[in-house]
């Protein structure tokens, strides 16, 4: 073993036992392992990561089951390809451990699976181990988590990591217990166990579900009670009823019981006479249905359309396309009906919904819908808030949904798909037979047959629903699964309600009752008309053929098995990922994240999992992550999601949004549409064409241009402070300045930072001299030591304009609530950098108080004063042919070993007696920053490092020469964080990059 592994052993054993504040390697610093999605910490992202990274592996658990499994059906996957031996034991133990899942790991050619008998054995058998060895390294985790999902990922679970060397005493304790346990006679191979198994947990669940069966008749209605959405929701309600409103909107995610929630509403508020309006039959029947166990026979129900008529219930159930019409709604008075139910909300603002809102006077109209900033026709006047008088009464999105428990858990798979086909050819009106040709290939059905069956699905058998980009594709996809054996059908508008709802049942059914005349389906195929208003809470596998057009159809499709279902513990959604501009709207979609700030969406594809709520999980295999971040960086169409956004935004709050609006709502990231547009109001005039023509003059303009560029990133908060005390003072002193800055921020301001901070609202924080000479002339404020800060009459002129100084404030409160929220906490060592946060050349130059923005002048290794920055992209363009690397851009061997470690080449040419070398070696403080590739503007700040080594060696020019470089070894002082490693070190594959 070498010296470097001890120290490497012996440093994270001080971190861990002794002291928490000295750095170490994370790979060999001993760790608790608990659930914690808030922080980012779930059991089953640490064993998916040291079994990525083991040689071998052995496991003893007490229960298996496919929920525990699923999630971790990737990672196996790619061990089995790499051929990792694995040995897995686990027991008989009440009969827990599901057969289904001891047959999924038994079919892995990797692993060899035990079962200890406890009954012939006659003890107990609990442990809960994993055992990782790479090379001469233990890593064991050891304590509460068997291969449950909830232990895995929600449940409160305590395990601790050692890391030992394979002569270490307690390792060699637990690898000796493991392999008694092992060798045991009453350690059964699957072949000895598995059929008597099997056959004994079978009975002992058919008699479960005849006890349960027997124990449902009775108590049924009696455990038909409000969840936590539904309470909330009607404790709303009930508050803007009281207060004189007549219209509210319940906006909640798919599966969360919005039809329970208005039933229930409408019992607790005492309506006696309701009207429930739907777009489809089907949602007529099944709300009907749902009233029906709230209400028992209290309330008469009837449906209105599809061939009912029961005009005269006391809830009506009621199709739209038949009530709008005029002969329909004269059969009642206009004020009729207590209340008024519009299902799906968001088609509320159609013409037939209009017409019916407009003859009927009920004391409350309730609009429900998961998603109120869908527009049919893209209108932006179709406001459904305004609708309903902004008044929400709820509003539970799909990240929330899952923290409180009301969805079924979901495990994504994002799976590269084999279709060279890219979303235009997909989306072409007359796509090419050839195109077609591939969506539809053999191959390409083998491989999702392949993949649905790995990743399987919850339940006796498979019910699922699969979504493709064209209704022929549906067609012969259907076809072609059929002949396969499988049980499928293509549904589009085509078909009438009743074949849909036959469908709809054939899926729903169960095998043990299929008749001659109803065969239970496998899968139903369409394009778009099961995204909403369909109900199968039976289905446990959702199957995504098509480019995500957009998050809200992407939740809306995911959301079709997001319905809790006796028998159904989870279901899988497989999404195979072709090379689509949309990619990037994937993880948009699962995170519920509305920014588009292309950094947090790069972090979601790492580290999703780890924080993704409850008992879900999202996995992404190597070459679906390369093609989203190929989509990240080439974010398309970028200008029509600022409008989109900017529309919701504006419908939502009633009102032109301010850039604070988007910032506060988690709308796009304020930053983006900046660079997008360079300053808001040039966005305003954009967006808001031939309605808004701003009337700042040309001076205002070019002040609010270079506030945006240079302060609105809140990368420290005195020049945001400053203006904001022009925005009510002329003149205040320095002292005061500083004062202030304490007590309200916490952030203590020098002299020379206070000089700088001036200095950059005279307009001098620029680049070049024809820029400084443009904004030279911006004149906000002066400043000498004895006066302090004084305002130029100029600058005092606009503020007295009123959109300029609305312009100006929002600037300053954007800017100062980035402060607070990225910016305020977590700096390091004396410095003005906070760790693993984003910093660019001109954040750099505008911290260390450089005058002016020195950016241009910042590549690879900058020295300013005693601090030396060293700036690295991680991933380097490709040489052209016959060339070494890029023009510019030499490949020079920049990489981490490890968390702690990483090796640095100079720039070619230069030695460590260059003057080059000589500025990096003598600063008293050394700063890293990274970034992946060139798509990315700026740097992830690591933080200091010192130099253990550098030496001299030789590098080849692109002209053939050998010349000078320097090889330096880095200590990092802090180890660089796991996820952040794991994404800097993800490459972009050949095939990739040929796309």
């Amino acid at each position: 073993m070498s010296n470097t592994t001890l120290t490497q052993l012996q440093e994270g054993l001080t971190t861990a036992y002794i002291d928490g504040t000295a750095a170490a390697n994370l790979a060999y610093k001993p760790a608790f392992v608990s659930n914690n999605p808030e922080e980012g910490k779930k059991v089953i992202s640490v064993i998916e990561d040291e079994l990525m990274k083991c040689d071998q592996f052995q496991i003893s658990v007490a229960f298996i089951t496919m929920g525990g499994i699923t999630p971790l059906l990737q990672t196996l996957k790619e061990l089995e390809k790499r051929q990792i031996p694995g040995q897995i034991l686990t027991t008989n133990y009440l009969n827990f451990s599901e057969p289904r899942a001891l047959k999924k790991l038994q079919e892995l050619s990797n692993v060899t699976l035990k079962m200890y008998d406890v009954d012939r054995a006659d003890q107990g058998f609990h442990t809960k181990g994993y055992i990782f060895k790479k090379e001469e390294i233990y890593r064991i985790i050891i304590g509460s988590s068997n291969i449950t999902s909830a232990a895995l990922t929600k449940n409160k679970e305590w395990n601790t990591k050692i890391v030992s060397t394979e002569q270490g005493e307690i390792a060699m304790e637990i690898v000796k217990e493991f392999y008694q346990l092992w060798d045991s006679k009453y350690a059964l191979f699957y072949d000895d166990f598995y059929e008597n198994y099997k056959q004994k947990y079978e009975i002992i669940k058919k008699q479960r579900e005849i006890a349960k069966r027997d124990e449902i008749s009775s108590t049924e209605k009696y455990k038909l009670e409000p969840n936590s959405m539904q309470v909330g929701f009607i404790t709303n309600l009930r508050r803007i009823v009281d207060a004189g409103e007549n219209r509210a909107l319940l906006i909640s995610a798919t599966g969360t019981g919005k039809t329970y929630a208005s039933a229930f509403a409408m019992r607790e508020l005492g309506f006696k006479r309701v009207l429930f309006l739907v777009h489809r039959s089907t949602l007529a029947k099944q709300a009907l249905t749902s009233f029906r166990k709230v209400f028992e026979d209290k309330k008469s129900m009837g449906i209105v359309g599809a061939g009912y008529s029961d005009y005269d219930a006391d809830y009506i159930f009621a199709m739209v396309e038949t009530l709008h019409k005029e002969d329909n709604l004269r059969k009642f008075a206009p004020e009729e009906f207590d209340c008024i139910v519009l299902d799906e909300a968001h088609h509320s603002p159609a013409n037939t919904y209009q017409k019916v809102m407009e003859y009927f006077k009920p004391k409350l109209f309730l609009g429900m819908t998961a998603t109120p900033d869908k527009r049919d026709d893209g209108e932006a006047s179709k406001n459904v808030y305004e609708l309903f008088h902004y008044q929400i009464a709820y509003e539970i999105r799909l990240q929330q949904a899952m923290e409180e428990d009301l969805l079924c858990p979901f495990h994504y798979f994002g799976i590269s798909d084999i279709s060279v086909v890219t979303d235009e050819q997909m989306k072409a009106r007359n796509i090419s037979e050839e195109d077609f040709g591939k969506l539809t290939s053999d191959e390409r059905v083998r491989h999702v047959i392949e993949q649905a069956k790995y990743y399987g699905y919850s339940g006796e058998r498979v019910k699922g629903l699969i979504f493709c980009s064209r209704n022929r594709e549906c067609e012969e996809l259907s076809a072609k699964f059929n002949a396969l054996g499988y049980r499928t059908i293509a549904l589009s508008g085509d078909n009438k309600d009743k074949e849909r709802e036959k469908a709809f049942e054939r899926l729903a059914m169960n095998e043990e009752d299929a008749t001659d005349e109803m065969q239970p389906l496998d899968y139903i195929f369409s394009v778009d008309i099961l995204n909403e208003g369909v109900d199968i809470v039976e289905v446990n596998q959702v199957i995504m053929l098509r480019p995500t057009q957009s998050p809200i159809v992407f939740i809306q499709q995911l959301g079709r098995g997001l319905r809790k279902a006796e028998n159904k513990e989870y279901v899988v959604i497989l999404d195979f990922i072709g090379n689509y501009n949309n990619n990037f709207m994937i993880p948009v979609a699962l995170s519920g994240d509305r920014t588009y700030n292309a950094d947090t969406i790069r972090k979601y594809v790492i580290s999703g999992n780890n924080t993704i709520p409850g008992a879900s999980t999202v996995h992404f295999d190597e070459i679906a992550k390369e093609k989203i971040f190929n989509s990240i960086d080439k974010i398309k169409g970028m200008r029509s999601i600022i409008k989109e956004s900017y529309i919701s935004l504006k419908n939502r709050i009633g009102r032109t949004p301010l850039l604070f609006d988007f910032y506060e709502q988690g709308e796009i990231d304020p930053l983006v549409i900046i660079r997008e547009y360079k300053t808001y109001w040039q966005f305003l005039e954009a967006v808001e064409k031939g309605k808004y023509f701003s009337k700042l003059t040309d001076h205002e303009k070019l002040i609010l241009d270079y506030l945006s560029k240079t302060i609105l990133s809140g990368v420290r908060p005195s020049e945001l402070f400053l203006l904001q005390k022009l925005l009510t003072k002329k003149t205040f002193s320095v002292n005061e300045v500083q004062k202030e800055l304490k007590r309200l921020l916490d952030y203590n301001i020098t002299d020379l930072e206070m000089r700088e901070s001036v200095k950059i609202l005279q307009g001098c924080f620029t680049s070049k001299d024809e820029e400084y000479q443009k904004y030279k002339t911006i004149e906000i404020m002066d400043y000498d030591e004895k006066q302090g800060v004084r305002c130029f009459a100029s600058y005092a002129n606009c503020l007295l304009d009123n959109e300029f100084n609305t312009q100006v404030k929002d600037i300053i409160n954007v800017g100062l609530a980035r402060y607070r929220d990225k910016y305020a906490h977590g700096k390091v060592e004396q410095t003005p950098f906070v760790l693993y946060e984003k910093y660019s050349r001109r954040d750099v130059s505008l911290l260390m108080n450089c005058g002016k923005d020195m950016s241009s002048t910042m590549y690879g290794m900058s020295r300013i004063g005693d601090d030396v920055f060293i700036f690295i992209t991680y991933h380097k363009e490709e040489a052209e042919e016959g060339k070494n690397y890029a023009d510019g851009k030499p490949d020079y061997a920049d990489a981490f070993e490890d968390n702690l470690i990483f090796k640095w080449d100079s720039q070619i040419g230069k030695d460590n007696s260059s003057p080059y070398m000589q500025k990096v070696l003598t600063a008293p403080r050394k700063h890293l920053l990274v970034k992946k590739s060139d798509a990315e503007s700026s740097f992830y700040y690591m933080g200091q490092f010192d130099i253990i080594e550098s030496v001299d060696s030789q590098k080849e020019d692109n002209s053939g020469k050998m010349k000078p470089i320097a090889k330096v070894t880095m200590k990092m002082h802090h180890p660089v964080r796991e996820d952040l490693l794991r994404y800097l070190q993800s490459n972009i594959s050949k095939e990739n990059k040929a796309v």
